[in-house]
């Protein structure tokens, strides 16, 4: 196991850990006690958390971000991308920090993990935070995730020209930041010829949904003792009229099967919960939960 330190920027590290034969790239911003460990969600990267980083969890808690495998800047290995997979790299992580328990968040697909996590291996986990992830998925997930899910496999002309793209994304509904220009430009890959793709692999999210839909998620969200807060937002994922990703329905189902959950409706939709407003109030709740 080695670790390789990069400097990012002042308030934040780039690291990058070898562990069971991945390279793991995460990144690790100081702050307070516990710390909080941040799973993104399916085709996203460490990034995706900028925006609560920027409205002040930290220096608030020390953040933990990986970026999964097949996403970013870690190792996209041909296969293995079960729970069981991401679980394993995400405990590596703890290992080679000297991490006995933290703090568990994830967002979307991170949701998962963290409840698998926090299901399998109770003892690492002290509190857990499901950020808009229910055991129900929404019937109209598929349509609704295709705007998002169809620049894995587009090769656009250039770097400015992926961001134009990414920022006209019906699901960000005209929302653009620092932040969020942050967490895209952190999944680009510029070719060569000045072209520019995601550096995501389309093949890993197919595989990373296979596994995500072989788990009993009711029987684990029941088994989950650790206290929980349930965050979900309502806002439409897409043009008005389009039904949030994830629906309160379906949240506060998820939610009921908790045996020990808060829930709390947040502002803005799947991906603008967590920049801008969105993420003054989810930082707000976190830390209410946490301290």
């Amino acid at each position: 196991m080695s670790t390789h330190i990069r400097e990012s920027r002042a308030e934040s590290v780039d690291r990058f850990l070898s562990a069971g034969g991945v390279n793991i790239h995460y990144i690790d911003t100081p702050g307070g006690s516990p710390p909080i460990v941040m799973l993104h969600g399916l085709s996203a990267n460490a990034n995706c958390f900028a925006g609560l980083i920027a409205a002040g969890l930290s220096p608030t808690f020390r953040v933990i971000a990986p970026d999964l495998r097949g996403r970013g800047k870690t190792d996209k290995p041909a296969t293995g991308y079960t729970m069981a997979d991401h679980a394993r790299d995400v405990l590596a992580l703890l290992d080679a920090l000297g991490l006995e328990r933290v703090v568990l968040a994830g967002h979307s697909f991170g949701g998962y993990v963290s409840i698998y996590i926090a299901s399998h291996f109770p003892e690492r986990v002290d509190k857990l935070i499901v950020i808009d992830a229910a055991i129900t998925l929404n019937p109209r997930v598929g349509e609704l995730l295709k705007p998002s899910l169809d620049r894995l496999t587009r090769i656009s002309p250039s770097v400015d020209a992926y961001l134009a793209e990414a920022r006209d994304a019906p699901h960000l509904a005209g929302f653009w930041d620092d932040s969020i220009e942050q967490y895209f430009r952190a999944e680009i890959q510029e070719n060569p010829d000045g072209t520019a793709q995601s550096a995501t692999s389309a093949s890993a999210i197919g595989q990373a949904m296979v596994g995500l839909r072989s788990e009993p998620w009711f029987e684990l969200v029941k088994s989950v003792k650790q206290p929980v807060l349930f965050l979900n937002a309502v806002g439409a994922y897409g043009p008005p009229g389009t039904p949030a990703l994830v629906e309160p329905e379906y949240a506060r189902a998820t939610a009921d099967a908790f045996p020990n959950v808060r829930y709390v409706v947040v502002p803005g939709n799947h991906m603008t919960m967590v920049f801008g407003p969105g993420a003054a109030t989810v930082n707000r709740e976190i830390e209410k939960f946490v301290k």
